[in-house]
């Protein structure tokens, strides 16, 4: 053994006592939603509120196992982005019918 002299006291580590605690997500969501159909029955208008928000939130609906329908969701972006390519094409074929139609005059027009 040797014998060390120091002149600093060093500190010892610090213990902590961590104790995790469950959570159960599912548990909470499921409370979560008897809560708002229980506020539903008694007729809050602040449930209907956050019923409706919450739809738009969630971004869709869900199945009858408790999991998000991304199918649906998927439908639901096609859809709307087939709706946003058919708006671009009439709106270009329109541009282009005016611009084919009225140009030449503005043209003559202006330049005159």
């Amino acid at each position: 053994m040797s014998l060390r002299l120091r002149f600093f006291k060093l500190p010892k580590h610090s213990v902590y006592s961590y104790k995790p605690r469950y959570w159960d997500p599912e548990k909470e969501d499921l409370d979560e939603r008897l809560k708002r159909v229980e506020d539903l029955k008694n007729g809050s208008v602040d449930a209907a509120k956050s019923r409706i928000a919450g739809g738009f939130k969630k971004g869709g609906f869900r199945k009858g196992n408790g999991t998000w329908n991304t199918q649906y969701r998927r439908k639901q972006v096609a859809r709307s982005n087939y709706i946003l390519l058919i708006t671009f094409v009439v709106l270009g074929l329109l541009t282009f019918y005016f611009l084919s139609r009225y140009m030449p005059s503005l043209a003559n027009l202006l330049g005159n």
